[in-house]
């Protein structure tokens, strides 16, 4: 696997489903679990990580697909980006589907997962924006078939965290059959790591617009005062245009809550500017934003 594999590895584990993958995490409570292993072997790679022991999950067939529960899709944490991308999948959620497209390279599009992606919690992670603007949850898999739900923005910020031998099984995501928009910047051309990406889902039956900013922070960001300035200049019965001038008015809001303005020192005086580079950051957050919302609306 690598050339440090073999002085740390010491057991490998393919279990055939989740509550045997959540007990052989229990039996060895030092292992890793790993599916695409696209970031895991890096870091063993560069030396960062010695595991004991893997739980290999690429055997787990009921983590590679999806159903359907109650209005929402059930997806399984195993989904490779590349099977995301697929026009089936596209269908039923085009937000998630255009930011797998946008993952990386083939080869990591092939291997990397939906739940890999939530669980390393990279902030320039594609998918994480498009699951906090859907406010999906997780199913969590724990001992002896326990299982609870989490939102994914409370394990992205910390406030839930998994408890040992926990693995997240599936993301359970609203089908709302309305339009949703992905889009990222990347500091070279082709597939690459965001330097900022944008989400926007609209949720008709609430009028409402969900929006979430990606790579420029820990974690997703929601502008939560935008989101909802926006929906209520929206015809929600008519035909849902805006004006040029509100589109960019959305990403300037948008952005300045996301990148908010030096606070004044304590003595007084004036704020220090922001950087070039950080404003430069901001030019490009309000422009995605505004090209989102534009392409939603459209």
């Amino acid at each position: 696997m690598t050339t440090h594999a073999p002085q740390a590895m010491q057991s490998v584990t393919l279990p055939a489903s989740l509550d045997e993958a959540v007990a052989a995490l229990g039996a060895m409570p030092a292992a890793v679990p790993v599916a695409g292993g696209t970031d895991l072997m890096a870091a063993v790679n560069k030396g960062l990580l010695r595991p004991s022991g893997l739980v290999g999950l690429g055997r787990i067939s009921e983590l590679r697909g999806w159903h359907y529960q109650d209005g929402h899709a059930l997806l399984g944490a195993g989904l490779t980006h590349a099977r995301m991308g697929r026009p089936d999948f596209a269908a039923l959620i085009p937000a998630l589907a255009a930011s797998a497209r946008a993952a990386g390279p083939p080869q990591i599009r092939n291997a990397g997962t939906l739940g890999g992606n939530i669980a390393s919690a990279a902030p320039t992670g594609d998918a994480l924006p498009v699951l906090a603007a859907l406010e999906a949850e997780l199913v969590i898999a724990g001992p002896q078939g326990a299982r609870r739900e989490i939102p994914v923005s409370h394990l992205l910020a910390g406030r839930e965290m998994l408890e040992p031998a926990e693995l997240i099984g599936f993301v359970r995501v609203p089908l709302l059959h309305a339009p949703q928009v992905f889009l990222k910047a990347t500091g070279r051309t082709g597939p690459g790591r965001a330097t900022a990406s944008v989400a926007i889902v609209l949720d008709p039956a609430r009028r409402g617009v969900r929006c979430a900013v990606g790579a420029i922070a820990p974690m997703p960001l929601r502008p939560l005062e935008a989101e909802r300035w926006i929906a209520s200049l929206i015809d929600w019965d008519g035909e849902r245009g805006l004006a040029p001038d509100a589109l960019a008015a959305f990403g300037e809001y948008v952005a300045a809550a996301c990148i908010p303005d030096q606070a004044p020192p304590d003595d007084g005086g004036e704020a220090p500017p922001l950087s070039p580079a950080v404003l430069h950051l901001r030019r490009t957050v309000a422009a995605l934003a505004r090209r989102a919302l534009g392409r939603a609306l459209s």
